[in-house]
């Protein structure tokens, strides 16, 4: 598989890095300054830090940048070590993985907001619905601290398995600023379709599977079938698709036999992002105030799908004494989706773009026939005289008829009050809840394609479906801060407290049952059949535990950290449903004790903690689903995996070191950390033998090590009064390996069409593809069979979902009041099978396919030796063959070639973000009620600069998750975003 080239790498490294100017500051050296805040909302300075963290500043993800709508994809190629994968699903999920998988079952990080965690997850199936974390509005944050190793994420004991993205919101004015301040921030931008991750179709061959039959005669196009393999295009009248639809223009007319004038990228819209808000603040003597709202509105590249969102935020701080103070903070956003596209490959309209499409229909045409009727007047008709459509809707029925919708209300508050005892002791209550309720509804028009649908799990071609659910986490934390100086030189600081959590989720799912009676009544009474009862799940869980922490600094030297947390767990049996957590670091500050005008700050630290996770809910005994009553008999079901009450929870051992350095008054410096984490204990469903009565069961099981190394640089090449550039580099390695899978060699996480899995492998990177391979001679030759086609291998490793290395290069140009920006984000490595393109090719779509000798084949001998290793010379072909036989001799299609074919290199360089801002002179604003004016044009996914797989973005997946990765499947196309943002502050 290709690797990123020399010449391509060289383009971005000279792009981005200059030699420094170490040219002399009068200044005096100062060490690193700043506060950071860390596990729990604690403050730290930055140089007492003993583990490795990385901060994002606001202006990082909203100065500059598009509104995504999802804070998670602002942090690609921003933090050494987080994975960021945005897939481009309307409304969809954005991967984070930190430090690689530690987990069999993936896994994301803990989302904490001022202290308080917040749920992160993500609903699965047909649609992606997003990860939750796109509920925070950016605009709302002040700072983003990714806390990445085991020993900045133990106070989180059994949350902090996959590490920590700390998010600290903004305050109001400062106290002493008695003002009411307002800020108003606009942004448009819009999205156009990046070619290179789109199909480029053949327009030489005709639709159909046979070589150069027609389907009656040559006076028909062969409209029922889903493929173009069919004869070559000459030009000659013929009746096409809509020759049979009485309401169409060319009705009973023959038209030129040519491809399709217009191809499915004609399909797509612009895509549309409106942003807008109004924060209201205002400080006083004692208190101060911050009231947000923002509106937003999205559109789609897909037809017929728009997404709004209403965020409502408001912060107060106050001072009811010097001693006692308080903090409340409350979020409500509303959000309404309708026409989310299809993942997957079943019913998915991307499914029939990428491979199974006619390259005779025009769709525009398609548009015009739904348009027209309302109706869906489908190219793919069984016969002249019957309009069912064999394989697919019209695309535009499908769309507009039958589209999903969902709502969303997500509310996170907190109430926290600290009471001053003295200058030494402190002590905070605090108590946060975060709720998040949805309604989701699936709709089937009446005249679609047969498709599964329901709780039935029955083929119709009609129904509606509506699911609610609602998930709720509660958390109460009581803890005292504590700070003595007990020498000159030494002190020792920390928390000792307790938390609460109790953890709630409801979901009641219903359908339709054999199609609906009257169509477009989408109503669950509006059944032909009997409707199942209500799927009802609830599940509730708890956990309860102890903390404490102790820093010691001496000399503002050299500092040591200790922590311990006890994690009590209502989902595991009672003998292991109490365990501790804890670790221990320690730094110093080598520039203090080497005074050089050269080093401004130099640090090396170390350390070694345990983090881990508990079991969901409901693993210690078997749970039964009712099938409904039958005759006034209830039937229950028993599940397919059997339960453990033997269950212990899951261990994270990690071990870190780094340094950091910064030169010549901090022009130029690094961060460098280094790790090893061994994960034990996992919970995981292995396969048993079904003479159990059960499929498989929860174990304990499996052991995954992690290692690698990260990297952030800092330069200032050129500083003068006015103008400064900066670059910011940051790079990553992580090398994972799963070690053991209690006696099994190998764990399948996911099945892809085409036979190929997603797999944890003993003695392999967490994330394998498995598949079929080429078999090959010891000459290094392919094999073939006696029949002349190439002979397959047995199941076998064939790739790998890991990347060799990630990393992120941004340049930032200031010159008085005017900026530029641009990131350049890589990933090198990991693999991704294409099962568009595993069909697709065999099915003669791509623009690649033309020009094969099995378009029209005289006699085809593949290259390949016999197993005894003489030459192939059996002939396939013989210039005629039929249906089957012609489909199965493609080269590259899955009829011939194995999975292995289809599986690339996902390695890419993009550009992600590029920005021109300027802010107006305070002479300008000078007299006027204006305090700041900003202008900004930005752009995002401008330009993928390399990537390996044809016709589609690497970095794209089915959704959220470990288990949407490795696989490219009816994905849309990315668009590059353009778009302008105005900030206004009074």
């Amino acid at each position: 598989m290709k690797k990123l080239t020399t010449s391509v790498l060289a383009v971005v490294l000279t792009s981005s890095f200059a030699l420094v100017n170490a040219q002399v500051d009068t200044a005096r050296t100062q060490d690193i300054e700043g506060v950071v805040v860390t596990a729990l909302g604690i403050k730290r300075e930055k140089k007492s830090l003993t583990y490795s963290s990385q901060e994002v500043k606001a202006d990082q993800i909203t100065k500059g940048t598009t509104n995504t709508g999802n804070v998670a994809s602002q942090l690609s190629g921003k933090v050494a070590g987080l994975q960021v994968n945005t897939n481009n699903n309307f409304g969809g999920s954005s991967n984070l993985v930190i430090r690689g998988y530690k987990s069999l079952n993936g896994g994301s990080p803990l989302i904490v907001i001022d202290g308080s965690p917040v749920s992160n997850s993500s609903l699965s199936g047909f649609y992606d619905y997003g990860n939750f974390l796109s509920d925070i509005n950016q605009e709302d944050i002040e700072s983003i601290n990714v806390l990445k190793g085991a020993a900045a994420s133990a106070l989180y004991g059994e949350r902090g398995l996959n590490g920590v993205i700390v998010i600290t919101t903004k305050n109001g004015r400062g106290k002493d600023d008695n003002r009411w301040g307002v800020t108003l921030s606009s942004s448009a931008n819009f999205g156009v379709i990046d070619k290179s991750t789109f199909p480029e179709y053949q327009s030489k061959y005709g639709g159909g599977y046979a070589g150069n039959d027609f389907n009656f005669g040559d006076q028909y196009t062969n409209y029922n079938d889903d493929a173009s393999l069919g004869p070559q295009y000459d030009g000659h009248l013929i009746y096409h698709w809509d020759a049979f639809d009485p309401t169409s223009p060319n009705f009973g007319k023959q038209r030129p036999y040519v491809a399709g004038a217009n191809t499915p990228i004609e399909f797509f819209d612009t895509s549309s992002n409106y942003a807008n808000t109004i924060s209201i603040e205002k400080g006083g003597d004692r208190s101060n105030i911050l009231l947000s709202y923002t509106n937003q509105m999205m559109s789609g590249i897909m037809p017929n799908s728009d997404l709004r969102k209403n965020t409502v935020s408001s912060k107060f701080n106050f001072d009811f004494t010097d001693k006692l103070s308080s903090s409340i903070y409350s979020s409500l956003t509303l959000q309404d989706t309708k026409g989310r596209n299809e993942t997957g490959y079943s019913d998915n309209l991307m499914s029939a773009f990428r491979q199974w499409w006619n390259v005779d229909v025009d769709i525009l045409q398609q548009r015009d026939a739904f348009m027209r009727t309302d109706q869906n007047i489908s190219w793919n008709r069984k016969s002249p005289t019957n309009a069912t459509p064999a394989y697919w809707d019209n695309p535009y029925f499908q769309r507009y008829k039958n589209y999903q919708s969902d709502d969303r209300m997500r509310s996170f508050s907190y109430a926290s009050t600290t009471y001053k005892f003295n200058k030494n002791v402190s002590a905070t209550a605090k108590l946060s809840y975060d709720y998040l309720g949805m309604l989701l509804e699936e709709r089937v028009a009446q005249g679609s394609v047969p498709r599964v649908f329901g709780a039935g799990g029955t083929n119709v071609t009609s129904g509606y479906s509506k699911q609610n659910i609602k998930q709720q986490e509660t958390n109460f934390d009581v803890f005292a801060n504590y700070k003595f100086d007990l020498t000159d030189n030494l002190d020792i600081s920390g928390l000792v407290g307790g938390n609460v959590r109790r953890n709630q989720y409801e979901s009641d799912y219903a359908s339709t049952e054999g199609g609906l009676v009257i169509p477009g009544l989408y109503s669950l009474s509006n059944s032909l059949g009997t409707v199942l009862p209500t799927a009802e799940t609830l599940n509730k869980y708890a956990t309860a535990s102890a903390y404490a922490t102790a820093s010691l600094g001496f000399m503002d030297t050299y500092f040591i950290d200790g922590t311990y947390r006890v994690d009590k767990s209502s989902t595991l049996p009672k003998d292991t449903n109490t365990y501790g957590y804890g670790s221990v670091a320690g730094s110093i500050v080598l520039s203090n004790l080497l005074k050089q005008d050269w080093l401004s700050f130099w640090k090396i630290r170390g350390n070694y903690a345990v983090v881990g996770g508990t079991a969901a809910p409901y693993q210690l005994k078997n749970t039964y689903a009712t099938l409904g009553n039958f005759g006034g008999v209830v039937l229950f079901d028993s599940p397919n995996t059997r339960a453990n009450s033997e269950l212990k929870p899951e261990r994270s051992k990690e071990t870190e070191v780094g340094m950091e350095m910064q030169f010549f008054k901090r022009r130029l410096g690094f961060d460098v950390t280094a790790y090893q984490t061994q994960t034990t204990d996992q919970i995981i469903s292995l396969p048993v033998s079904s003479g159990t009565g059960y499929a498989s069961t929860v174990f304990n099981a499996g052991r995954i090590d992690n290692k690698g190394i990260e990297v952030s640089l800092n330069a200032t090449p050129l500083k003068s009064q006015d103008f400064s550039w900066d670059i910011n580099v940051n790079w990553a390695k992580n090398q994972n390996e799963v070690i053991d899978l209690n006696g099994v060699d190998n764990y399948q996480l996911g099945a892809y069409q085409g036979g190929v899995t997603l797999n944890a492998t003993v003695g392999e990177a967490m994330g394998t593809l498995r598949g079929t391979d080429y078999t090959y001679h010891a000459n290094g030759q392919r094999v073939v069979r006696s029949n002349g086609l190439w002979q397959k291998s047995a199941i076998k490793v064939i790739g790998n979902i890991t990347p060799d290395w990630t990393g992120g290069v941004r340049n930032s140009f200031n010159y008085k009041g005017l900026s530029v920006s641009f990131l350049i984000d890589v990933q090198q490595g990991g693999d991704t099978f294409s099962t568009d393109l595993w069909y697709g090719y065999a099915g003669g779509l791509y623009a690649d396919t033309v020009g094969s000798e099995f378009r029209d084949p005289t006699g085809v001998v593949l290259p390949g030796v016999y197993a005894n290793g003489n030459t192939n010379t059996t002939v396939i072909g013989n210039g005629a063959l039929d249906s089957h036989s012609y489909y199965g001799y493609q080269p590259n299609g899955y009829g011939n070639a194995p999975n292995s074919e289809h599986v690339y290199d996902a390695s890419y360089v993009k550009l992600r973000e590029a920005s021109i801002s300027y802010s107006l002179p305070k002479s300008i604003l000078s007299g006027t009620f204006m305090q700041d004016v900003s202008l900004s044009l930005v752009g995002r996914n401008l330009w993928i600069i390399h990537k390996n797989l044809p016709y589609a973005d690497p970095e794209a997946g089915v959704g959220g998750g470990l288990r949407s990765r490795g696989n490219s499947i009816g994905i849309l196309p990315t668009t590059r975003d353009f778009g302008f943002n105005i900030n206004v502050k009074f």
